[in-house]
């Protein structure tokens, strides 16, 4: 029991946001008649780095709302960003039929997002952002699909660390191979 209340006070300590992106009102035909449910999809993070998403289904609304809060939670992954506001790299994702493609922004650009990523990178805490959906526009599978392209991007740590090298040889390989490319359209 001790171990419960602890696990509560280091939650409430990270405080996290969660943020509704669809409700779904799900109807079974049976003998009698249908039977409603409502189905939910929540994502939630600590606009640190941290997010994940989770979809729960109840005869209620807020039941619905809990089951996938508590999924979320469960389901939450690190990714890693450059300067605690933008994505390291461009990348694409996919889920089934949806396709997204996540941009990096200068600073002040903003979330240019639609609809379930925008919550996404909300909670995520990205401040700056070029998101385009393709295909689906179903917010199950686009959410599936962010995921799916913020798993895969790699920061230059784990980069050098996968090399075995220093992140100042991946970086500073970036810039000089920018500066000599200047230099040729110069000359």
């Amino acid at each position: 029991m001790a171990q419960a209340v602890d696990r509560r006070k280091t939650e409430k300590k990270e405080e996290l946001v969660e943020k509704l992106v669809h409700i779904n009102r799900v109807a079974k035909t049976v003998k009698g008649g249908r039977n409603m449910s409502f189905a939910a999809v929540v994502v939630v993070g600590d606009q640190k780095g941290r997010v994940g998403y989770g979809s729960g289904k109840a005869a209620e609304v807020p039941e619905a709302i809990t089951k996938a809060t508590n999924e979320a939670r469960k389901n939450m992954v690190r990714i890693p960003l450059r300067e605690g506001r933008t994505l390291h790299h461009d990348v694409a994702g996919h889920f089934g039929a949806g396709k997204v493609v996540l941009r990096t922004a200068p600073a002040g650009t903003g979330v240019i997002a639609g609809g379930p990523m925008r919550a996404v990178f909300e909670v995520l805490g990205v401040q700056d952002v070029v998101a385009k959906s393709l295909g689906s526009n179903n917010p199950y599978n686009m959410i599936k699909a962010t995921f799916n392209a913020l798993q895969s991007i790699c920061s230059p740590r784990m980069v050098a660390a996968k090399r075995g090298k220093k992140v100042g040889d991946i970086v500073s390989r970036r810039e000089t191979s920018g500066a000599a490319k200047a230099e040729k359209e110069e000359a």
